[in-house]
């Protein structure tokens, strides 16, 4: 089977939904969209993917189910019960005597995160100052619960770090949602620490990642990556890329996100 994790596009977060940007970017996925042999669309219900998605299943005909677990990484960290991480997050404000980080728990600075190589660790990570100050690691593993009942209607049981074939299935799925459930995801089908993928890769809005069963041994089915933030569609529209998913490539552009 495929697995299509497709970013939203250019969002007005303010808003939850896109940007005129977004739109056109969207748009020009709602195009390519009938080449990418969907069979069933999943959609986050943060109203930036299901307006993402809405190109794309006009298009295909299609309606999506939508998927409460979709939704950006909702974890939550109290900064105030682990002094190490005010140099995690230096930038973040106290409000009410209280330091919390919503969405992006993940989000340290680098120079923290090279020094902590319990971020790396695919068991490790979860014994971390982040994870004993909120609940980064119960909402990982329930979205990761829920991803494998998905994966289990198709036919696929996760055992241990693979998965059981008990149905083969080429069917084709695609679910719209947010750069840091992608990663989450990732993590769990490639038995990687979330934070690897999280600090590892950028993928832009409105991006395409599809991965793919293999089965070499009958009955024993990993996951691998065709592409990883494919933007063909953008390319073909002529349509730059969004930096909303990157922060500035040198520190002098103030131009670009810090």
């Amino acid at each position: 089977m495929k697995i299509l994790f497709i970013r939203h596009g250019d969002p007005d977060y303010d808003h939850d939904t896109l940007t005129e940007k977004g739109c056109r970017e969207a748009a020009l996925l709602g195009q390519a969209a009938p080449s990418m042999g969907i069979d069933h669309c999943y959609v986050s219900p943060l109203g930036r993917a299901r307006d993402t998605a809405s190109y794309s299943l006009k298009a295909l005909g299609k309606e999506a189910r939508i998927l409460d677990w979709l939704q950006e990484f909702p974890a939550v960290a109290d900064l105030n019960l682990s002094e190490e991480l005010s140099q995690a997050f230096p930038d973040v404000s106290v409000k009410d005597s209280r330091f919390e980080v919503r969405n992006i728990v993940w989000d340290m600075v680098p120079s923290y995160w090279a020094e902590h190589t319990e971020y790396m660790d695919l068991n490790q990570w979860k014994q971390s100052a982040i994870a004993r100050s909120g609940d980064a690691v119960q909402v990982y593993e329930r979205v990761c619960r829920e991803f494998d009942s998905l994966l289990e209607g198709y036919g696929y049981v996760r055992e241990q770090y693979c998965y059981r074939v008990v149905q083969e299935s080429t069917k084709t799925i695609a679910c719209y949602c947010h750069f840091g459930i992608i990663c989450a995801l990732l993590s769990h089908l490639w038995n990687v620490s979330p934070f690897v993928l999280w600090h590892g890769i950028a993928l832009a809005p409105s991006s395409v990642t599809e991965i793919v069963s293999e089965e070499r041994q009958q009955g024993i089915a990993s996951f691998r990556a065709l592409r990883v933030g494919d933007i063909s569609h953008l390319y073909a529209g002529q349509e730059p890329a969004s930096f909303a998913a990157r922060f500035c490539e040198v520190f002098s552009n103030k131009e670009q996100r810090h």
